[in-house]
């Protein structure tokens, strides 16, 4: 199988410009892409089931890989929410499958947003790890926009070993996150 694109980018020029920036040591000190987690909430599935398993669908065609349905660990009776019930679905993105879905979220997918002027560089939870919510799900080329039933959001989690924000923003700007300015 080929290296992905990203991690071959990572090795030839993040890895030392983020060494030469920080004064790492070590390479294993550098920072780098843990995980990429994608969660998608569906409030609207506690009347209609059969639109979680559409979303669920269209994130097994955007990332590759088959969502975790996840359920309600209480009930809340305002929202007439259950213990026990679907209310989302979530996929954890590792190695390989991580970089290309990388790949794709940078290069493809976020510059089909409307208006869009680049991603918040104050995103970061202080760890280094980055958050980001996307607002409809049809900016991915897999789904077919006439087979959509509703139009929903997720948001996107990106886990480094970065132990600052300031590591983290640097590294996925390196692999080429469009942050605004």
């Amino acid at each position: 199988m080929a290296v992905p694109r990203i991690k071959e980018k990572y090795e030839k020029e993040t890895l030392p410009a983020l060494m030469k920036r920080f004064g790492y040591k070590n390479v294993m000190q550098v920072p780098r892409l843990k995980k990429i987690v994608i969660n998608v909430g569906m409030g609207d599935a506690i009347q209609n089931v059969k639109l979680l398993d559409a979303v669920s669908a269209d994130l097994a065609a955007i990332t590759g890989q088959k969502p975790v349905i996840r359920r309600a660990k209480r009930a809340i009776s305002n929202f007439k929410l259950k213990a026990g019930m679907p209310i989302g679905c979530m996929v954890t993105l590792r190695k390989s499958k991580m970089y290309e879905f990388f790949d794709r979220l940078v290069n493809v997918a976020i510059p089909r947003i409307r208006d869009f002027r680049g991603t918040s560089p104050h995103s970061f939870d202080g760890r280094g790890n980055y958050n980001l919510g996307i607002g409809e799900q049809i900016i991915f080329p897999e789904i077919d926009y006439d087979k959509v039933e509703k139009i929903k959001g997720m948001n996107i989690t990106i886990v480094t070993t970065a132990k600052t924000d300031e590591e983290g923003f640097e590294l996925l700007k390196n692999l080429g996150m469009p942050f605004r300015r």
